[in-house]
């Protein structure tokens, strides 16, 4: 519990600066802070309706964060996954329009796809880092603006659905294959995909040989040599979970939500499961409940629109301070405080040298 509670004291009071840094950013726009504090949490958690919007929200969240987690594991920091989340989607779409997909299985088959394309796209960012020595973060990073690009280009081209006039779009999925509500509620059975997505992630890195093995790679890449794994093959492994993860994500963005492939699931998932895997220190379980807080800041940012006539976008400016006080708070974390604070005792306490005279 001791070992639990240190990981997770810095993100947290990293989360309670940057709630206060906001509120001081918002008492600039005229706003009170204590009011803005009050409706961002009300219009997350406060009624049923919110929490519904915020698990909802979540759900994406969750499997694009992995897209980043598990790469992480094996030593790769992989910030692409809305590259894979966008053409995930685009398989999803794709499948439903080219196949004869219904029922149940047609919908797993047709996320399938998504799953399946999303994981090429990041594996491609992990080919280029093994084999052609590209630094993957930026690779990564430029693979999800030519993912965009190569999404916009079929969705209002190849694609498109003609009778999709103002806003265009793809086909829309079958009934049959779309995914429901549980319960009757707005909360869609993508949200239990992402948790059972990071369950399985932690069981197999925490569980598994391969997972180990992984873990090792990320380690010390030396060592798994010396140790003949295989390395690159084990990279490969981790960046095709990940962007699975994160074109699933895409998928279910269509299947569940906008019933097309369009540019509203452009809306920046992959980009805040980046923060959300940080928070989360590359920790799959814990990757879970970062993201329902920051699904909830997402779906909180409209009550501030409303309410307090703060733009909507003002939640990016929360995310976007506490993704600068989460890398703050992993330099404070490898300081050793205790000597810190016994050299600064020295210091204190060591008697001051007189001035030399000068005639």
């Amino acid at each position: 519990m001791r070992a639990i509670l240190r990981e997770a004291m810095l993100p947290c009071a990293a989360i309670a600066a940057a709630l206060g840094l906001f509120g001081i950013f918002v008492a600039f726009a005229g706003a009170s802070p204590v009011e803005v504090w009050r409706t961002l949490f009300t219009g997350a958690f406060g009624s049923w309706f919110s929490w519904q919007n915020t698990l909802q929200r979540a759900a994406p969240l969750m499997l694009t964060a992995l897209c980043v987690a598990i790469p992480m594991r094996a030593g790769l920091v992989i910030i692409g996954g809305e590259g894979a989340l966008v053409l995930g989607g685009l398989g999803c779409a794709a499948a439903a329009q080219m196949l004869p997909l219904v029922g149940l299985a047609g919908s797993v088959v047709a996320c399938l796809a998504g799953a399946l394309l999303g994981a090429l796209w990041i594996m491609l960012a992990g080919w280029l880092r093994q084999w052609r020595g590209v630094n993957e973060t930026i690779s990564s990073l430029l693979l999800a603006y030519v993912a965009s690009g190569l999404f916009l280009h079929l969705v209002e081209g190849p694609l498109r659905d003609p009778a999709s006039l103002n806003k265009p779009s793809t086909y829309a999925l079958n009934e049959s294959l779309r995914i429901s509500g549980i319960a009757g509620s707005d909360v869609h059975w993508g949200f239990v995909l992402g948790v059972v997505a990071c369950i399985a992630a932690a069981f197999w890195l925490h569980k598994t040989p391969s997972g180990f093995a992984v873990r090792v790679v990320g380690g010390n890449l030396r060592a798994a040599r010396l140790v003949a794994l295989p390395a690159s093959a084990l990279i490969l492994l981790a960046c095709g979970l990940g962007g699975a993860s994160a074109g699933l994500a895409g998928a279910v963005e269509v299947a569940a939500v906008h019933t097309t492939a369009n540019a509203s699931i452009m809306v920046g998932y992959g980009y805040t499961g980046i923060l959300v895997a940080f928070i989360a220190r590359h920790n799959p379980l814990a990757v879970i409940p970062v993201a329902i807080l920051f699904g909830g800041f997402g779906a909180a940012g409209s009550l501030l629109q409303r309410r307090l006539g703060l733009p909507d976008a003002a939640v990016l400016v929360l995310q976007g301070i506490a993704f600068v006080l989460i890398l703050a708070s992993e330099v404070l974390r490898d300081v050793d405080w205790t000597s810190l604070l016994a050299r600064l005792r020295r210091t204190a306490s060591a008697p001051v040298q007189p001035a030399p005279q000068t005639s």
